[in-house]
């Protein structure tokens, strides 16, 4: 029965690492929450959050969108600078803005990131000090995010009669209990941790980088919540200012679970759900979420532009690289050197005296 036993474990491992599962169980979670929501609410509030996106609500999630990647540029490379790897904000922007493209339109979510860590420097040191500082920004985010939303639900989690916030609190404090537990469990799970508290202290380790992570985070987020709360007032429904906060921490939340199809799904359950919960339509939420998946898409559209220009420099760059002329297919005599075919001067004894 040991055996066996370690067999299933080994295989179950395998199993969880394998990219083709992973890519599996987003498509198949995010496809049947969709599924779910339309037999629950019908296609009419998906219809009207489309037929509710407008010239002023795009020209607002571009400048939102705009401002939020400025400051996660900044995020990535105050870290990326305490782990040595240099980077210009400028840069930082565009190659952020052609991450939010790719993370959205390609499967997995987070090939963008893989390319944020590669596309400046091929060489394995680069790509790891690289790496380290997209993984470390994009948890930073989240930390930050999560931290706030727990605080918001603390202050505000009585307007939905305490159901939202005990709910969601107990539901995230499992999940986080349930991976440090089982992370901390083995060996290897403990040494993880304690390497990532290295990197972290290395990322992190002064006031003010931390400081400064912490600002961009909160722009970030500020951003996304005006976004959201623009979307809901563009499909008509009118929230007073502590629950459109609580809803839209809520949504976001929602938005991060790892098993959607570009963002699209438990966004759009959760939504419905909170929307309900705080007195409000169901279809309202929904609605308002479809228009912020459809305003989340057309806001990177610079990183649709930015992913061709440099696929188009780097063309040019590949192009202009002088190639090594082929030899001739005749054969000619080797060159004589020069010093070899000199006249050899003659010492007489004369010129012996003068270079004496």
């Amino acid at each position: 029965m040991a055996p066996m036993t370690k067999i299933i474990r080994t295989r179950l491992r395998q199993a969880m690492r394998s990219t083709w599962l992973r890519l599996t169980a987003r498509l198949v979670v995010g496809v049947g929450v969709l599924i779910a929501v339309i037999a629950h609410v019908g296609t009419g509030p998906l219809l009207h959050g489309l037929q509710s996106l407008n010239g002023g609500t795009i020209g607002a999630a571009l400048l939102l969108t705009a401002v939020a990647t400025a400051a996660a540029a900044w995020r990535w490379r105050v870290i990326a600078t305490r782990l040595g790897v240099e980077l210009r904000w400028w840069t930082a922007v565009g190659m952020y803005y052609q991450s939010q493209f790719l993370n959205t339109v390609l499967p997995g979510g987070i090939v963008g990131d893989v390319h944020r860590a590669v596309a400046r420097d091929r060489s394995p040191e680069s790509i790891k000090r690289t790496a380290r500082a997209v993984a470390m920004e994009r948890t930073a985010g989240q930390v930050v995010q999560f931290a706030l939303a727990l605080i918001v639900l603390a202050c505000f989690g009585a307007e939905f009669e305490g159901y939202l916030l005990a709910t969601l609190a107990i539901g995230l404090g499992v999940i986080v209990v349930a991976l440090l537990v089982t992370t901390a469990a083995s060996v290897r799970g403990r040494r993880a941790l304690l390497h990532e508290a290295r990197e972290l202290r290395a990322g992190l380790g002064s006031v003010r980088a931390s400081v400064h992570v912490a600002i961009a985070s909160v722009i970030v987020i500020a951003c996304h919540l005006a976004t959201f709360t623009i979307a809901t007032a563009a499909v008509g429904e009118s929230v007073p200012p502590p629950q459109m906060l609580t809803l839209a921490f809520v949504i976001l939340l929602g938005a991060s679970i790892p098993l959607n199809i570009g963002g699209w799904g438990p966004r759009e359950g959760i939504a419905g759900w909170a929307f309900a919960l705080a007195g409000f339509d169901a279809s309202a939420g929904v609605a308002a979420s479809t228009l912020f998946g459809v305003l989340a898409i057309t806001s990177v559209v610079p990183g649709a532009i930015l992913t061709v220009v440099f696929a188009a420099r780097k063309r040019k760059a590949n192009d202009t690289v002088p190639r090594t002329a082929p030899r001739s297919s005749r054969s000619e005599p080797p060159a004589t050197p020069r010093a070899l075919t000199a006249p050899v001067p003659v010492l007489t004894a004369r010129n012996q005296e003068t270079t004496s």
